[in-house]
């Protein structure tokens, strides 16, 4: 039993000895001129506060997250010898990271306003893509006729990734937040309106044969029965459907945005700035991860599932 607790303890203590290395690297002298490391020191901090706060909370996946970690450090450690210390690396394409975590301080205004400004045109085109794909979905799952119509047609265009459609969309549309939207929701439409149709269609026979008896209306049976038999199941995709449009909004961001999470990237990118580009690239991981975690906090504050 001690052995088992030890060998537990193996990885948590290996996280800590590779983070307290790198905050002595940190202070080693170095051939690269970099900013003060009392950003890089606080996002240490910052993960390593994380870290513990899931580690504490999920002891189960303890193990996961200190390799998970522990590779972080090191691939951090690596770079910080190779970058700052012995100046081995591009000086352009491969900046320190003391410069990198110096970005936050710099344009955490910029970044915040980036963010939000994303975050407003990915809401709307997730809600209104999922909206119309569920409700032309149920109705046309419901009405054969249109079903043998639409599901050929959704099926051909559901694979094709919208950003294919951006530069057309974004020449079309009146202004590049219109265009973004539209990218958006037609990446999720099709998708949605096909997985509905093929819900609607494998629907108990008894659970349509109970509602006739009711003598329900059309109206009646796809808000009343259809809709609760699918909405689990299109809930169940919305994480990847989360991530996916993420990635369209920022593709599209960075073909003409004037704001944005993807035009701060490209921004940036042009003008051989890569400090911040990589910056850029950290807090879209961010937003993407915390958009992931709440999108899993909803579903699994679903109670109904289908039988």
């Amino acid at each position: 039993m001690v052995s088992v607790k030890k060998n537990r303890n193996i990885p948590l203590v290996t996280v800590h000895f590779l983070m307290l290395l790198l905050i002595a690297v940190i202070f080693l002298p170095g051939r690269k001129q970099t900013e003060d490391p009392v950003y890089f020191l606080c996002g240490i901090v910052i993960i390593e506060g994380i870290y513990l706060f899931h580690t504490n909370r999920h002891k189960n996946k303890c193990g996961a997250y200190s390799v998970i970690l522990s590779i972080l450090w090191s691939g951090m450690l690596i770079w910080e010898i190779l970058v700052t210390k012995l100046n081995l690396m591009h000086p352009v394409l491969m900046p320190a990271l003391e410069n990198i975590f110096a970005v936050f301080a710099q344009d955490w205004k910029i970044m915040l306003v980036g963010v939000y400004s994303s975050l407003q045109v990915l809401f709307l085109g997730i809600l209104a893509g999922l909206a119309l794909g569920t409700l032309l979905g149920l109705v046309c799952g419901w009405n054969k006729k249109l079903r043998e119509v639409s599901y050929p047609i959704a099926n051909v265009l559901a694979p094709i990734p919208s950003i294919v459609f951006a530069p057309y969309i974004i020449a079309v549309m009146p202004t590049f937040r219109s265009a973004s939207v539209v990218v958006i929701l037609l990446g999720i439409f099709w998708p949605c309106f096909l997985k509905t149709i093929i819900s609607v269609e494998g629907i108990d026979g008894n659970i349509i044969d109970l509602a006739r008896t009711l003598e329900l209306s059309n109206t009646a049976m796809v808000f009343k029965v259809l809709l609760p038999y699918s909405l689990p199941g299109i809930l169940a995709g919305l994480r990847v459907t989360m991530t996916t449009a993420v990635m369209m909004l920022t593709f599209a961001e960075m073909m003409g945005a004037t704001r944005g999470m993807g035009y701060y990237i490209v921004n940036f990118n042009t003008y051989g700035n890569y400090t911040k580009v990589i910056a850029g690239i950290i807090v879209v991981g961010m937003v993407v991860t915390l958009l992931s975690a709440l999108t899993t906090r909803l579903q699994k504050c679903i109670k109904w599932k289908k039988y």
